[in-house]
């Protein structure tokens, strides 16, 4: 511990913690813009700038480390002229149309001009060029917007491992872009959308489907059908407000039924098909010595991945779709001939905690007969916004349940939503068609938490089975080159491109990094999940009746021919202009 004092308080705190975060520790809030812990620490935008006795100039106090007998000050009148003329320049060259702007009440810079009740731009600097590159299935990027922050190039390059951005040029032509200034599309972008999670700015932002959307919902010659993720039920309430990891599975519910979407499903069905598959392949890789070890398939951002850069190992894949592809399929098969109706009037919206999954539902394997397993992809945000267009109030709205016969799902398919889960649920379901037993134990703890990869050893039917969980790109190259270097002895694998799994995905409600500072939003919502589970009374995917019924009438076994043709895909190489 070293003893400092802080805007005239002595204190003491731990060695070897920068100003910003000693501040933290005594109720300061110093403000920042390009800081992010652990991820963007390079005092690059001078926001957080404080006065240490003793030192030349104003220091930045994401940088700077503490000392014993140093003297602090945050808050002086220098202090606050000086973060206010850094904003006024950051402001002066950038594009503020910020009541048209879509980050408009959730914007960090926006946020920083009420603060310091800046209002007047006395000097005006020239804008950059403005370059929209909306190419992208998923992402869209605004230069005009951008405040060279650099925290999409910290969080692609150090956090992902994926470097499909950074800063080039300098001084004024300074600009964040792409390898030859291409589309996000068309470099090695895995379209995670963590890029958009952690800009403070609209710079970055997703593609919107909803016009699409609301155009459908007025054609009264379509059956509109909506389903959605297990990680939306624990974000969606922020957005309007609610406490971080609120379960608002009931208002979300009423709220789609509210804008004219004709059925509303739970994608937790799709997540339970997807275990009974996937579980299914699994134990029959290991009987007939397959290819091992099995890795999982839900997470597009991480199949464009591997595709790109580990091509040689795709023989790993799991075969099945991702939860909300298999529940498109059925819907469009299965249920359209219960109903009778033609599945070419049934158009069926994801709404997801991802962005990844826009272009997923439009990937030449995503379609059967000429139409697409799903028809539409909406993120958490663009839930969130539709609803606001809607005047729908909706922490008042009462709970509603999800419609018959494909609303029925397991606490196993909750718990899809964070890392480990779709480990947890395979495991739950493999244990017991290998034994022929219903058995009691079925939390797996090993595979929880929040580290980045995590490994154990389960053993099922007298067999040691070898697993790991991945979140974060990564973390995922760790693993893929132990594979591919010979040492990994895993049998089945998760993996997950977002750190912490889908309730951190790309479309998730925006937290800014302050916020991030003071809650653990991860852990939230992960709670909120495994909550879900604990109260369900089947807590296990092949135990699903809803499953078991569709199955015997129209299915078959899980991984045979038809459940194949619908449910399963294959993947291939991808071609990455970035090396």
């Amino acid at each position: 511990m070293v003893n400092i004092t802080i805007d005239g308080m002595k204190v003491q705190v731990p060695e070897n913690i920068t100003v910003l975060e000693a501040a933290k520790t005594v109720g300061i809030d110093i403000p920042t813009l390009c800081h992010l812990k652990d991820i963007n620490e390079i005092g690059d935008c001078r926001i957080c700038l404080v006065e240490i006795d003793g030192a030349r100039g104003f220091v930045t106090s994401c940088m700077q480390k503490v000392e014993d007998g140093m003297v602090i000050r945050t808050n002086t009148d220098k202090v606050i002229e000086a973060r206010k003329n850094v904003l006024k320049l950051i402001l002066s060259a950038h594009e503020r149309k910020c009541l048209s702007c879509i980050r408009h009440g959730n914007c960090e810079l926006q946020d920083l001009a009420l603060k310091f009740g800046v209002t007047d731009i006395e000097f005006e600097g020239e804008i950059a060029p403005k370059v929209v590159d909306d190419r992208s299935p998923s992402i869209v990027r605004n230069t005009a917007k951008c405040v060279l922050c650099r925290r999409c190039i910290s969080t692609c390059k150090n956090v992902q491992k994926i470097g499909a951005i950074d800063c080039v040029n300098r001084g004024f032509e300074s600009t964040i872009s792409t390898y030859e200034h291409k589309s996000l599309g068309d470099v090695n972008c895995t379209f995670c959308g963590q890029c958009i999670q952690n800009c403070p700015t609209a710079a970055l932002h997703e593609k919107e489907n909803i016009d699409e959307v609301q155009e459908k919902l007025k054609d009264e010659n379509t059956l509109v059908l909506v389903q959605t993720a297990p990680a939306v039920r624990v974000a969606l309430g922020e957005e309007f407000g609610m406490p971080v990891g609120t379960n608002v599975t009931g208002k979300m519910v009423t709220a789609l039924k509210r804008l004219g979407f004709d059925k509303v499903f739970d994608t937790n069905t799709g997540a339970d098909f997807t275990i009974m598959e996937e579980a299914s392949e699994f134990i029959d890789r290991v009987i007939n010595n397959k290819t091992l070890p099995m890795i999982t398939s839900c997470c597009p951002a991480w199949i464009r991945f591997i595709e790109m850069e580990y091509p040689d190992k795709l023989e790993h894949l799991s075969t099945c779709k991702s939860p909300h592809q298999m529940f498109g399929a059925i819907l469009k098969s299965y249920y359209a001939k219960k109903i009778n109706v033609d599945p070419k009037k049934i158009y069926v919206v994801s709404v997801m905690p991802c962005v990844a999954k826009k272009y997923e539902r439009q990937r030449f394997e995503m379609q059967k007969d000429g139409m697409y397993d799903v028809d539409a992809v909406i993120t958490t945000r663009e839930l969130a916004k539709m609803i606001r267009q809607a005047n729908i109030d909706f922490p008042i709205l009462n709970d509603s349940k999800f419609d018959d016969p494909m609303g029925e799902a397991t606490g196993a398919a909750a718990i899809f939503g964070t890392t480990g889960g779709v480990m947890e649920a395979a495991l739950r379901t493999a244990q017991d068609l290998l034994t022929g037993k219903d058995l009691d134990e079925i939390n797996f703890e090993e595979v929880r938490g929040k580290k980045g990869i995590k490994r154990a050893t389960v053993v099922i039917n007298g067999k040691s089975i070898n697993v790991a969980v991945a979140s974060g790109l990564g973390n995922a190259r760790a693993i893929m080159d132990e594979i591919k270097s010979g040492k990994a002895e895993y049998d089945f694998i998760e993996i997950m491109a977002c750190p912490g799994g889908c309730i951190m995905g790309g479309g998730q409600p925006i937290k800014p990094a302050k916020i991030r500072r003071m809650i653990d939003v991860r852990k939230k919502r992960a709670d909120a999940l495994y909550s879900i589970d604990e109260k369900m009374i089947i807590r296990k995917s092949h135990q699903n009746p809803v499953l078991q019924k569709i199955y015997n009438d129209y299915l078959g076994k899980p991984n045979g021919k038809l459940a194949h043709e619908l449910l399963h895909t294959h993947y291939s190489k991808k071609t990455k202009c970035v090396d």
